[in-house]
């Protein structure tokens, strides 16, 4: 088993880093751009968030959102490609591999990727800041980076299992995804929002990952730490259960 996870590990890690231009790079890009017009033009304007510099504020969100955007990705489209190009899906359905372990191979690659562009995206950001970023605690910011990959690693699994088209792989991002990161509070503090608009933020998950990053970095948050370690981790579990399910009916799969 452990050959098997390693296997598809590796594949992934190996082909991430020599397209290299394509895995990493526009993340960093983005992000640069993110710092440029939010941090540095609007931020002159808006001043300080919550007590911090809004450049600072801003800056758990968008190394979340970084983690979050290729988390998602590579898993959906690893899966996807195994699964319609390379074909190599079915030598893994037909081993003694365990759905729990083929879960667990592809996602990896999802976290790994997940994490160095949310590193990459950090230390560009210490040059907005002007190399004065604060930590507050480095095992949560850690910890919530690794959870959220995770969490997003696992939902892009559910697409690629469950897409038919490339298509279906660019419809959850664009529609779903997108939306929810950019209302989750990666911008903005939720107390700055009107009753009924908190309420909705509220509901969104996204809004208790980038809360609990944003405490790690700056020691702030708009709700109690524990409640985004929960959010989390009933996602994680019923991300899996759904994953699991689909690998064992072969729901998506078995054409």
């Amino acid at each position: 088993m452990w050959i098997s996870f390693y296997t598809m590990l590796r594949k992934d890690i190996v082909r991430m880093f020599r397209i290299w231009v394509q895995t990493f790079l526009p993340s960093v890009i983005t992000a640069i751009l993110y710092f440029a017009v939010f941090g540095t033009i609007l931020g002159s304007r808006i001043g300080d968030m919550q007590g911090v510099d809004y450049m600072t504020f801003v800056v758990p969100g968008l190394v979340m959102l970084a983690i979050v955007t290729t988390s998602y990705a590579n898993t959906s489209f690893m899966f996807f490609t195994s699964k319609f190009f390379a074909r190599s899906i079915d030598e893994i359905l037909v081993s003694p591999t365990p759905a729990w372990l083929l879960i667990g191979g592809f996602v990896a690659g999802g976290i790994v990727r997940g994490v160095l562009v949310g590193a990459l995206v950090l230390t560009v950001s210490l040059f907005f800041t002007g190399l004065q970023l604060s930590i507050f605690n480095a095992l949560i910011i850690l910890l919530f980076a690794i959870l959220t990959a995770l969490v997003f690693a696992l939902a892009g699994l559910v697409n690629g299992i469950y897409a038919k088209t490339i298509d279906g792989i660019n419809i959850v991002p664009t529609f779903v995804l997108t939306p929810l990161v950019y209302l989750g509070g990666i911008f903005y503090s939720v107390h700055v929002l009107p009753d009924w608009w908190q309420a909705i933020t509220y509901g969104n998950p996204l809004f208790y990952l980038v809360n609990g990053f944003r405490y790690g970095f700056l020691g702030i948050a708009d709700i109690p730490i524990l409640t985004s370690l929960y959010v989390l981790t009933v996602m994680i579990l019923a991300l899996t259960a759904i994953n699991w399910y689909f690998i064992k009916t072969g729901l998506g799969l078995r054409q």
